[in-house]
């Protein structure tokens, strides 16, 4: 492929045709069990990491520099202004300062020339190649431009503050849609970016377009027998506020191997990556994934990793950079802030007739993951009402000179959603229907064939539909909120009101995945898990064990497990888009399903039954015809050590699927508003979430109360804002509106089971569709209570006070 074709997006979107719903799926019998049958799954115990993460055992990428005792640290200069040209460096003064190894500059011969992508997607990379490891050019405050090895952290630190750079300032762009005027601040000239994607138009800072469209919605809002209405939405820029910051640590081994020790929950495609930017072979570079300190999509990218391992190739010793609080804030990636249009037909009998829904997207100075974030605003939220026969997307991406954006939990949905559910629930009103009958009456089913996601090239054109507990949810969070059943409060200038927002997701990318895995059989009945999945601290490896153990029936603490390593372990694409459970688990289950073979064509000769009467649990096998039994120790001796045979029992599985089941969630939100000034108080949230067969109940609800907690501070935080200069005004914790536990209302996760086929053992993700629903709840909350629209987030009472008062900020 040359450099400068365009590429789509991904290649998910296919031409939809109008199939008959097949919803026979080739399901394996051991798929589907009874909860009673399940030996492992369904069960909660503790994480395999647990222990050594709460005595301090447990090694972060950090931990590892000790082992080098002559390690270098990195310090980064970045850019002081939004937008210019570098004409002048002085590095005279850090050069000359004892403990400085090496300075780099855009100019030096050590650093790379390639152009990339910082996005860790499949490949052909769907992100434009428009970054460089250092820049002369730069695009936003915070641009890397000189990067700094000596021999301490406080004398690369020091270094740093030494560097002066001279710019020639160039004009700047910060709101999106004055960066869409054609006599704008441009950010790149065409010639700039290589790997273009479909849409792009540099000289309006366009990145990407998007359109979509099923039906013709445009048509229907011209009828006269429909009621037209439009909403207009804004969400917040979020950081990722993980505890862990990016951290990578570089050296070369003794076989002048390039080992990547690092932060990421992309191990696979940051080698690639690297491999592309670096010019050396794939086989040369090894990445390893230690523990991971939360992701949340911020680590689903080549931060980094570019920085010190230029620096290491460079001056020949392992390097370590370990960025800065401050440029976990500003420098590295946030939420896709976005404004957002959303327009319905719908008749007096309360039938959608059609939707059309409208994203501007402001993809900051560079384009990763900018056209995949914004598909998913339609891809994500339209399909689950699959009812709407006339359904239309168009998106915009655009660059300003903010900082960077990237993958973030929901990945699109929750900007989809807010605009989604918020315009829904102005219509139920306004037309005078129930908001939950209303949405009842188009959402989707098991059975549909869901055409939307397709059209709007999102999760493959004929997904069928084969489970959905949408009902459920709708049905236990009513009665776990009290829907309708409130009292309002005795003082007269507080209002009690409740809100309700649906919520669809995917579990991994439709046709663009794959995971792998290997089982080792050790001679005493243990096992050894490799699995190329990524676990970043959400308990992937607690569940990849569980699979293979209520495949293998044994214990769980007899199955080690090894993961993320490129070097060691299988392939994977890595964790994000809820796919590891899904894709990686169903590897391991494949994998176990390997090994188990063996050992009963092993065990049928050591009991001298037919393999078909044999089966495992107890850490035995035992034959259901005759009683008979021995435990997998002796399996594994005799396959290990036997007078006439011998094997090393193994078993090897690898998925890929052109499925992406949607996991569903209901959330309700009971809230109660001060009319004097506008202030609330968010009363209970409760979410009821779909996640088809919950493998480890109890981290699937605490993946549900994480994520609901993200929503909240996307609903009432301001998130990273910036002065009227580009330059940031949030840049620690304390200067972040991430709400502390005490600050956050009670969170009732509930967990509806239903059964995916193609699931492992019926499961489907979990972790991100309740990442989308409280900023739409909230607001239809207190519309509920006050009537006050708040359409723009955060929801402060500020704005609800001014909507009380019937200010412009009112809708």
């Amino acid at each position: 492929m040359d450099d400068n074709d365009t590429v789509s997006d991904g290649g998910t979107a296919e031409e939809v045709t109008a199939e008959e719903p097949l919803l026979e799926w080739d399901e394996s019998e051991n798929n589907r069990k009874d909860p009673e049958e399940r030996l492992s799954v369904s069960r909660s115990p503790p994480k395999y990491d647990d222990p050594k993460l709460v005595t301090g055992d447990a090694k972060f990428t950090a931990d590892y520099a000790e082992q080098f005792p002559d390690l270098a640290h990195a310090a980064v200069v970045r850019s002081e202004i939004p937008h210019g040209k570098v004409t002048e460096i002085h590095t005279e003064e850090a050069e000359e300062m004892d403990g400085v190894l090496a300075v780099l500059t855009p100019w030096s011969e050590e650093v790379p020339d390639n152009k990339y992508t910082s996005a860790g997607q499949s490949y052909p990379e769907p992100s434009p190649w428009d970054m460089n490891v250092l820049n002369e050019t730069v695009r936003y405050v915070g641009d890397p431009i000189v990067a700094i090895a000596a021999e301490s952290q406080e004398t690369a630190d020091s270094a740093a503050e030494t560097v002066d750079i001279e710019y020639e300032e160039y004009d700047y762009v910060l709101d999106p849609e004055e960066a869409f005027d054609p006599d704008a601040p441009q950010l790149f000239d065409d010639d700039e970016v290589e790997n273009k994607i479909v849409g792009h138009d540099y000289e309006r800072n366009r990145m990407s377009h998007i359109e979509g469209e099923l039906g013709d919605a445009r048509e229907q809002f011209e009828r006269d027998d429909v009621h037209v209405h439009e909403t207009e939405w804004e969400s917040s820029p979020q950081v990722h506020a993980q505890l862990e910051k990016h951290t990578s640590l570089v050296y070369t081994d003794e076989d002048d191997r390039i080992v990547v020790i690092t932060s990421t929950q992309v191990p696979n495609h940051t080698r690639r990556q690297l491999a592309h930017l670096f010019d050396v072979p794939i086989r040369d570079i090894r990445v390893k994934k230690p523990r991971v300190g939360g992701g949340f999509g911020g680590k689903q990218a080549m931060v980094i990793e570019p920085i010190p391992m230029t620096l290491s190739l460079a001056i020949g010793r392992p390097v370590m950079y370990e960025a800065s609080r401050k440029e976990e804030f500003h420098a590295m990636r946030r939420r896709h802030p976005m404004r957002l249009r959303t327009r319905t037909a719908v008749t007096d009998d309360g039938d959608i007739e059609a939707i059309e829904l409208y994203a501007l997207s402001n993809t900051g100075a560079y384009g990763s993951h900018g056209m995949t974030v914004a598909g998913n605003v339609g891809a994500k939220p339209l399909p689950m009402y699959s009812k709407v026969p006339n359904v239309r997307f168009v998106a915009d991406i655009v660059h300003t000179n903010t900082p960077q954006t990237g993958a973030m939990r929901g990945y699109g949905a929750p900007q989809g959603t807010l605009a989604v559910e918020g315009h829904l629930d102005e219509v139920a009103r306004d037309l005078g229907f129930d908001p939950i009958a209303f949405r009842q009456k188009h959402y989707m089913e098991v059975g549909d064939v869901d055409e939307i996601a397709g059209a709007m090239g999102g999760e493959g054109a004929d997904r069928i539909i084969r489970s959905c507990g949408l009902d459920e949810c709708i049905e236990r969070g009513m009665e776990a909120i009290g829907w309708g059943e409130y009292d309002e409060p005795d003082e007269p200038h507080l209002h009690r009101g409740q809100g309700v927002a649906l919520s669809a997701q995917g579990t991994g990318v439709a046709g663009d995945e794959l995971g792998a895995a290997q089982i080792m059989m050790n001679e005493d009945g243990s096992f050894h898990l490799h699995v190329g999945g990524v676990d970043i601290g959400t308990g992937a490896d607690t569940a990849m064990i569980q699979i293979a153990a209520e495949v293998l029936g044994c214990p769980e603490d007899d199955i080690v497990i090894k993961a993320a390593d490129t070097d060691v372990t299988p392939f994977d694409y890595g964790a994000y888009a809820s796919s590891t459970t899904y894709i990686s688990g169903m590897a391991v289950k494949k994998a176990a399903e390997d090994a188990k073979e063996r050992i009963l064509e092993w065990a049928g000769k050591l009991l001298d039954e037919p393999v078909e009467n044999l089966e495992t649990a107890d850490s035995e096998v035992y034959s259901e015809e005759t009683g008979g039994s021995l435990p997998l120790e002796e399996v594994g001796f005799e396959a290990a050590y036997g007078d006439d045979e011998r094997e090393h029992i193994l078993g090897k599985g690898s998925h890929c699927t052109e499925e992406s089941p949607p996991p569903f969630a209901a959330q309700f939100v009971d809230v109660t508003v001060d009319e004097r000034t506008g202030e609330f108080e968010v009363n209970d949230l409760a979410v009821a979430v779909d996640c088809g067969v919950a493998i480890n109940p109890g981290m699937a609800e605490g993946q549900i109360e994480g994520a609901n907690h993200m929503s909240y501070e996307m609903a009432v935080g301001e998130g990273v804002t910036f002065d009227e200069n580009g330059r940031p005004e949030v840049t620690a914790y304390s200067e972040y509106d991430i709400p502390s536990a005490s600050e956050t209302p009670s969170i009732e996760a509930i967990l509806v089971e239903t059964h995916e086929p193609t699931g492992p053992f019926g499961a489907k993700s979990v972790a991100e569709v309740p990442t989308n629903t409280v900023p739409p709840a909230l607001s239809n909350a207190i519309r509920d209570a006050v009537g006050v629209r708040i359409s723009e987030m955060p929801i402060t009472a500020e704005k609800i006070k001014a909507g009380l008062d019937g200010s412009e900020r009112s809708d």
